[in-house]
């Protein structure tokens, strides 16, 4: 569907420090929702089409969460959503706190579903009835980067001040060490995975355990983490449901099993983690120090610039500092410039006199995006029409457009980013530009592009809620 626009009135700023508070408020309202139900669940047998499967979760960006427009999203939702549509079923999500929060209200009774990132684990399959698995992990060792020396073998962990997430599946792991190695010793606490491995950052503990998935996304945040080792060879993430509800559980395992459910399980892939690339700690460093030292100097201006174009602000912080890393000065050797790297050309053609001038050249990109969003039809639906906007914004309409010829051609989908990530490369092939109206390209480029930007803006985005909207 086409990206929403914000109306005239609406004060893009105020929608961004409000963010926080929306999710927070929201995250207490599920809460209280679930502290309100008086009376459990009883009937084992799945709800009828039309009825509600009540869904038990954690806050968190590998779960659920609220996305920029208050949207809920995140794996597990999107995964349970699926699932719950293949069924004409309505969900009805309950926010917890803990991992074992979610546990434990499952144990209770109180809903039909966890879906939460939980380790399936031969402790918890005695309580519960095993749900299906969708996502592959290890176990991992996580301190701080200037850690000397890093704990690389098990006995090394010996002496070290760890903490992991109480009735978790690490504490499982890490008692299990303890009763085979001598001196390790750890410390359960109530607070998440990710505010554990923040602990880390700032050198206030030694170490945790986290999914390797949850350390690829947060890493990006917290560049200073350090994977020291994988605890685990292969694990994998998967629902629980109370004792008793065999039926759904099935039901859970057919849609897994479905093509339905194999095409949910890649798009999550896809949307959440595929585009991460692989850690690089000066890049990532070197992000979250502009964040703080050049940003403020640029956000209301991008925050402006969403107000009267619809392009994300976030989105277009992280393409200019894929441009420029926030330099308006900056100027290439083939001739573009400033902050989001204008060719002449495009800025004569966008009414831009100075290039250098940071307000004149975000006001140009953030137009000039817009503009090749608008260009691709309507029924392109998102977030792929953002990232072919992105290519374009990158390599040239023409270019893309000649891909999206390619691709039809070749059996692939052109307005699907997968199958274009796969064609526009065919733009560096001599077997292929030959044939296209615009020639060579370097196709791979904006594969890249697209792929890196996605990457700045979860961090930005995050960042957003807290940064001063004006520099003092």
């Amino acid at each position: 569907m086409p990206i929403k626009r914000s109306l005239p009135h609406q004060d893009t700023r105020l929608k961004y420090r409000s963010r926080l508070l929306i999710a927070t408020s929201l995250l207490a309202l599920f809460m209280l929702m679930g502290c309100e139900q008086s009376e459990p669940i009883t009937q084992l047998d799945p709800p009828e089409p039309g009825e509600t499967l009540k869904v038990a979760t954690r806050n968190s960006a590998t779960t659920y969460y609220l996305d920029r427009d208050e949207t809920p999203a995140g794996p597990e939702h999107d995964l349970v959503a699926s699932f719950a549509d293949a069924h004409n079923w309505q969900v009805e999500w309950t926010l917890f706190n803990s991992t074992s929060e979610v546990l434990q209200a499952l144990k209770d009774g109180e809903f039909h579903l966890a879906a939460a990132g939980l380790t399936h684990l031969p402790s918890r399959d005695g309580h519960f009835t095993q749900g299906p698995t969708h996502t592959d992990i290890v176990e991992q060792l996580v301190c701080h980067r200037d850690m000397r020396p890093l704990p690389r073998q098990i006995e090394e962990m010996a002496g070290l001040n760890i903490r992991v997430t109480a009735d978790s599946s690490y504490a499982e792991k890490l008692e299990t060490l303890v009763n085979q190695h001598t001196g390790i010793a750890f410390e359960e606490d109530p607070r998440t995975t990710e505010m554990l491995l923040a602990e880390v950052a700032e050198k206030r503990i030694d170490c945790t355990v986290a999914d390797s998935n949850i350390v690829q996304v947060v890493r990006r945040h917290f560049p200073h983490l350090e994977v020291a080792m994988n605890l685990t060879s292969g694990d994998t993430l998967g629902w629980y449901l109370p004792v008793g509800h065999q039926a759904l559980a099935n039901m859970a395992q057919q849609w897994r099993e479905s093509a339905e459910g194999e095409e949910t399980i890649e798009t999550v892939t896809q949307r959440y983690y595929a585009y991460i690339s692989e850690f690089d700690f000066v890049d990532l460093r070197a992000l979250n120090q502009r964040i703080d030292e050049r940003l403020p100097n640029f956000l209301d201006l991008f925050l402006k610039a969403e107000e009267e174009t619809g392009m994300p602000a976030d989105l277009l912080a992280a393409l200019a500092y894929q441009e420029s890393h926030w330099d308006p000065q900056a100027v290439s050797p083939t001739g573009v410039r400033g902050i989001m790297m204008l060719t002449q050309n495009t800025a004569t053609s966008l009414g831009v006199d100075n290039r250098l001038n940071p307000a004149a050249a975000i006001d140009g990109g953030a137009r000039y995006l817009a503009d090749r969003h608008e260009r691709l039809p309507d029924t392109l639906p998102e977030p792929d029409r953002t990232y072919l906007a992105l290519a374009s914004y990158n390599i040239g309409r023409g270019h893309v457009l000649d891909a999206q010829k390619l691709a039809q051609e070749l059996g692939k989908d052109p307005h699907s980013w997968e199958d274009m990530k796969e064609v526009l490369p065919l733009k560096a092939d001599k077997r292929y530009y030959p044939q296209t109206r615009y020639g060579y390209a370097r196709g791979y480029e904006p594969v890249h592009y697209v792929q890196r930007i996605r990457n700045y803006q979860d961090v930005i985005s995050a960042a957003m809620v807290w940064l001063p909207l004006e520099k003092d």
